[in-house]
Formats: C-alpha cells, sequence, structure tokens
C-alpha cells in the first residue's frame, strides 16, 4: 500500500501498528495448533469460525467508525466493488483454510514461513505475467530463492519435520494471499477511493457462506475434553489476529510505504517460529533453518527492489516536472 499524505496518523504509531500486526497474525497458527492438540476440529470448520467471528468484530468497528472515513472512499464505482469484494472473500478463504490444513500437517514454523514466504514472490511474478510489471534483476534472484528454500525444505527437512503436502498446501495458501494481492493492483490501477477495511469485513462474510457447507460436512462442533478451552482459543483467533490485526494493518499501511511493510510483516514467520520451537516443541532442522532463511531473504529483497523502484520512479518524475517548469518559463 502506498502512503497517504492525508492522513492524521503518525509514521511511528503507524510502524507500531504493523509490528502489532505482523505479530498478532504470527500468532493465529499456533492457536489453531493448539485448537487441533485438543480437540478433532477441521481446518474448513477452524476457518469458519474465523470468518464468523471476525465478520461479527468487524462490523462492530465499522459501526463505530467516524463517517469521514467512509466518505473518504465512496467513490469507488458499484460495479468493481462487487469484483473486488468477491475476489477478496473467495482469496481470503483459499488462503486461510490451506494455511490452517498446512499447519495441521507439516507443523506451525513450516507453514507459516512457507506461506509467508511465497506469497511476495508469487505476487512480484504474477504482477510480471498479468500487468506487464517489471520484475528486475532483484525480483529475479528473490524468486529464484524462494524457489531454492521451498527445494531445501521439501527434499531435505525429512518426513517427521517436513511433509510435502503440508507444503504444497502452503503454497495454496499463498497463492490465494497473492490472488487477493494481484486483484487489488489490477481494479486500482485507474485510481479511485476503496474501503479496504469494509472490504475485508465483507470478504469474511462471503468466506463464512462458502464454508458453511464444508466445515459443517468436517464436523462444526468438534469433539474434546477441553471445551472451555477450545472456545477461548477460537475467540482469540477471531478478536487478536483477525480483527485486531486487521484493523491496525489497514491503518498503518495507509501511511508506511509498502516495501516497509513487507519487511515488517516479515515478524509473522519469525514469532510463528519462535511459538512453533519454544511452546510447541516443534524442532527446527538444518534444512529447515536454511530453507526458511533462504525464503526471508527472498521476501526482503523484493521490499528492497520495490523501494529502490519507487525511489527512481520519484526522481523521474520530478525531473519531468522541472522540465516543465523551465519550458513553461521559457515560453513565458
Amino acid at each position: 500500500m502506498s502512503n497517504s499524505s492525508g492522513s492524521a496518523l503518525s509514521v511511528g504509531r503507524s510502524l507500531v501498528y504493523l509490528i502489532v500486526a505482523g505479530i498478532a497474525w504470527g500468532t493465529a497458527g499456533a492457536a489453531a495448533s493448539l485448537v487441533f492438540r485438543v480437540s478433532d476440529m477441521g481446518p474448513l470448520a477452524l476457518s469458519f469460525w474465523r470468518c464468523v467471528g471476525g465478520l461479527v468484530l468487524l462490523l462492530g468497528a465499522l459501526a463505530l467508525r467516524p463517517r469521514r472515513a467512509v466518505a473518504r472512499t465512496a467513490g469507488e464505482p458499484r460495479g468493481r466493488r462487487a469484483a473486488r469484494i468477491l475476489g477478496t472473500g473467495v482469496g481470503l478463504t483459499v488462503f486461510q483454510s490451506a494455511y490452517f490444513a498446512a499447519v495441521q500437517d507439516t507443523g506451525l514454523a513450516v507453514g507459516t514461513v512457507v506461506t509467508l514466504g511465497a506469497g511476495p514472490v508469487l505476487i512480484a511474478v504474477g504482477a510480471r505475467l498479468t500487468m506487464g510489471e517489471h520484475l528486475g534483476r532483484g525480483g529475479l534472484l528473490a524468486a529464484a530463492g524462494a524457489l531454492a528454500g521451498l527445494a531445501v525444505l521439501v527434499l531435505g527437512g525429512g518426513d517427521a519435520e517436513v511433509r510435502p503436502l503440508g507444503v504444497t498446501l502452503a503454497v495454496v495458501s499463498a497463492a490465494g494471499y497473492a490472488a487477493i494481492t494481484l486483484l487489488t493492483r489490477w481494479l486500482g490501477r485507474d485510481g479511485g477511493g476503496t474501503d479496504a477495511l469494509a472490504t475485508t469485513t465483507w470478504a469474511f462474510a462471503i468466506g463464512a457462506v462458502g464454508l458453511l457447507p464444508l466445515a459443517a460436512a468436517e464436523g462444526l462442533v468438534p469433539h474434546t475434553e477441553s471445551p472451555v478451552r477450545v472456545v477461548l482459543l477460537l475467540v482469540y483467533v477471531a478478536a487478536v489476529p483477525t480483527a485486531l490485526a486487521y484493523a491496525l494493518y489497514f491503518a498503518g499501511a495507509a501511511v508506511v510505504r509498502a516495501a516497509t511493510v513487507s519487511v515488517i510483516m516479515l515478524l509473522e514467520p519469525v514469532s510463528a517460529a519462535l511459538i512453533a520451537v519454544s511452546l510447541l516443541g516443534e524442532h527446527l532442522t538444518a534444512a529447515i533453518v536454511l530453507g526458511t532463511s533462504l525464503l526471508l531473504a527472498a521476501v526482503m529483497g523484493l521490499a528492497f527492489a520495490e523501494a529502490r523502484t519507487a525511489v527512481a520512479h520519484k526522481r523521474e518524475t520530478e525531473t519531468e516536472a522541472e522540465s516543465e517548469r523551465g519550458v513553461g518559463a521559457v515560453v513565458g
């Protein structure tokens, strides 16, 4: 997301919001792991309840926010807004359902790192194929690094730590995340205001409706000897890494540069890995550490490449503006 000079939120506070959002998102998979350990709830049912809980809380946030915030984003055409909401809803459903399934199959650390590491690379490649955005040398190196990281995880992890099915599900999750981002970019190429919070709210509604029959077949109400614990974990997933994290992310990303946001969001896989090792007893093999490092380095490479591109574009724009002013002065 791009900077918004009209925002009253300071850069410092925006950075804090993004840091909290990244850490909060990193705990979603940990909560899911605990739910899977103490009950027979499946990933689709968990994703359904996350959508329902997030929808209720975000509807409350929409009702409480100032009216002027709505007025600033009221100019988006209805057809484009409907396409944005529907696409975001489907992408968000695939993203979180496949992510929870990956965590269940291959563990929190690997599932989160693969999802968050592959996502930005898929976005860069997808933007090149669908919108002609230039990858550049940094983008190509990042894509190669991400592929190398995935290869190390799959081939060198061992069945006890890394399962190919779980890695595949994580890549599917990353594809859902990438699809949301690419759709947003494509629909926003001609400008116009957008309401990210409202879009996400209604996207959760679409996810809940779409997931209901699948979650019902899987089992909406799990069998467990710790029902209170399961309910508290579900409430936490809906409140902290969903409603709170999304609200903070949208507020912070509207002020901070997109490249900076990408780097800060690396806190999500890092925090998830720390939780997996320190609290959930997962083991990090040398292959997992190497593959993780390659994936995270790929994301950082993309972020820095984007920052350099943005600076170069700004300089070109300023040079063109100065040239136009010079021509105007001569003509005058």
